[in-house]
């Protein structure tokens, strides 16, 4: 019996666990080798042997583009840029989200279905397609242009460009994670026992109060996640920056993109994603540090 249980124990946890260490584990080691080579002449990897067969005098471990990433500050200020669009998005979202998913969850039944299916529907038309769309909604020779550039001459300053911009940017991220909000927080709302809001209306807290004692607290959990799930990916996005942003909307997830595909410097551009992954692993700890004084009170709240 206990040979069978090993078996069916394995058969269940040996595909996720394969899984993880191919697509996951594997690549991430062979990042962090990477980062500590040398480049090659021509890009790419130094070789370990020459022609002659005798190995390469570049063929060992360097700490070389981690100290060239240290001793330009133009890194640090990109990876500061990046984190600060991950976090207005986020903000932003969060902002968007949360009374659209209330709405939802707090809708008949019937009507529930119909609102996540409007959320996620844009999942169903292609990434690129979607984005270029906003070039045309941003362009100079657009509606939403000549109407804001108006408004603008009205008050005497003077006309903008929306494209190519940060503020381009800033609307391309919020656009294409708004659904990574929306889902967990709705998820979430939609468990909320109503009873509590009537208990507190009868105590004699008024609508504000309700949703900052009961709601608010109850929802931290969705909240959290759905920050992660949209702070993480921004980090990492290069695609919305090189559509919709200018020259000088370069993010990190852009950086990385061309060490790997422009200059091919796949030692700097490994250690690029290494710098990332220990920064987004280090603001997970703080952001779980902090989080569980809140999660504690709500799971006291629930209890009592």
């Amino acid at each position: 019996m206990n040979k069978e249980n090993g078996i069916i124990k394995w058969l269940i946890s040996g595909p996720p666990l394969l899984f993880l260490l191919v697509f996951f584990a594997i690549p991430s080691l062979i990042m962090i080798f990477t980062s500590f080579r040398f480049p090659g002449e021509f890009g790419g990897l130094a070789p370990v042997f020459v022609s002659s067969g005798e190995r390469s005098d570049e063929s060992g471990l360097t700490l070389e583009a981690y100290q060239f990433f240290f001793s330009d500050f133009l890194y640090v200020e990109i990876f500061l840029k990046s984190f600060a669009v991950a976090a207005i998005t986020t903000l932003i979202c969060l902002t968007m989200a949360y009374p659209l998913a209330l709405l939802i969850a707090r809708s008949e039944k019937r009507f529930r279905n119909l609102m996540i299916m409007l959320v996620v529907l844009p999942f169903a038309s292609n990434f690129l397609i979607r984005i270029y769309a906003w070039m045309i909604i941003l362009g100079p020779e657009s509606a939403l242009s000549y109407f804001i550039n108006a408004i603008l001459d009205i008050f005497g300053m003077a006309p903008v460009t929306l494209l190519f911009s940060p503020f381009a940017v800033l609307i391309g991220m919020v656009y294409v994670h708004l659904p990574f909000m929306v889902l967990p927080l709705y998820t979430n709302l939609e468990k909320h026992d109503p009873v509590l809001l009537d208990a507190a209306q009868d105590l004699g807290a008024n609508s504000w109060q309700r949703f900052w004692r009961v709601t608010w607290p109850q929802s931290l959990p969705g909240i959290f996640s759905g920050s992660a799930l949209v702070f993480i990916p921004v980090l990492g996005m290069f695609a919305v920056p090189d559509i919709l942003g200018g020259t000088g909307d370069i993010l990190v997830g852009n950086l990385i993109k061309d060490q790997f595909l422009g200059t091919r410097d796949w030692p700097f551009g490994s250690a690029l994603s290494i710098m990332l992954t220990l920064s987004v692993l280090a603001i997970a700890a703080i952001a779980t540090w902090f989080a569980r004084p809140a999660v504690g009170r709500r799971r006291q709240f629930g209890e009592n």
